[in-house]
């Protein structure tokens, strides 16, 4: 019996043993992570102030990490075997293209309006190409002697004969052009201007119609001019609502289409060969009209007096 006991008690003490052995086990790595800390908060200021130092001690599973990721080879390093993609040298080009088509864009203009506006400048490119090709046969005629399909009389027979066609219809567009802002002011666009805008549309054809009486390069230079002033004036309208805000990319890409006609036209007149007769100036042109009046008051005079001796 007092075996049995003793054996009851001993096996008593080692279980509570193999307990307490079990709890400390169990406490042994929080007192050891505060004392980490602990000892971690008390280093002296020299040995924390590097900041490899100071996670190595604080964090060493972070300092593995950050070592690890410093030495695996990132995407794009040529070690990784993969290289770096070459930038888009045409993105640049494209994105200008893209503005270039966006501010030209002619979408919002009325489909009536654009037709006119593009057949209204068809005149103006042909007569340039005619001017172009007639001053290149009288140069090869002036050359060479011959021309390749016209002869040199001919060219410059319908050389002439185109020139007031130009000049003339440079006239009646900037006529037009003129009284559209007349047409706008009784619409009441953007408002009543009064004396401003009716001013605007009388200045087109007062300086248009002077022109035919000039050399053909003044007056194809001085419509350049007018068209472009015009072109101006319209854009300043267009931005301040007193037209349609499309007016003016409309006038634009027409005045731009009239322009390179006469710059190509003045091209190819400073292409004709000094051999060709010269122009009648202003003065030639005045002097002209008047010897054929003073040539008719002559004659008159004449028929009254031979009329005057038959009666008698």
């Amino acid at each position: 019996m007092l075996y049995r006991m003793s054996a009851a008690r001993a096996a008593f003490r080692a279980a509570s043993s193999s307990n307490a052995s079990t709890a400390i086990r169990a406490a042994i790595p929080g007192s050891v992570f505060k004392a980490q800390l602990t000892s971690s908060a008390r280093l002296p200021a020299r040995l924390t102030s590097t900041p490899t130092l100071a996670l190595a001690v604080r964090k060493p599973v972070t300092t593995a990490l950050v070592r690890h990721a410093s030495t695996v080879p990132q995407k794009g390093d040529p070690a990784h075997g993969i290289e770096e993609e070459d930038p888009d040298m045409m993105a640049g080009v494209k994105s200008d293209v893209k503005v270039i088509k966006e501010t030209f864009t002619l979408d919002e203009v009325p489909r009536e309006a654009l037709y006119f506006g593009l057949a209204g400048v068809v005149p103006y490119l042909l007569t340039s190409a005619n001017t172009c090709f007639l001053a290149w046969e009288i140069n090869n005629n002036a050359v060479t002697g011959s021309g390749y399909v016209l002869s040199g009389e001919t060219a410059s027979f319908l050389l002439h004969l185109t020139e007031p066609l130009q000049v003339g219809y440079g006239a009646v567009i900037l006529s037009f052009l003129g009284a559209i802002h007349w047409g706008l002011e009784w619409a009441g666009y953007g408002g009543k201007h009064g004396f401003r805008r009716y001013a605007t549309g009388c200045i087109a054809p007062a300086v248009a119609w002077p022109t035919l009486l000039l050399p053909v390069e003044h007056a194809l230079i001085t419509q350049f001019l007018a068209f472009t002033f015009l072109y101006y004036n319209d854009a300043r309208a267009a931005s301040r609502g007193y037209a349609p805000h499309w007016y003016g990319m409309y006038r634009f890409v027409l005045t731009f289409v009239v322009g390179a006609s006469i710059v190509a036209t003045l091209i190819g007149r400073e292409r004709i060969s000094q051999n060709e007769s010269e122009e009648h100036t202003l003065t030639d042109k005045i002097q002209a009209l008047l010897y054929l009046r003073k040539k008719e008051i002559e004659e008159a005079k004449q028929r009254a007096e031979e009329k005057e001796a038959a009666l008698e």
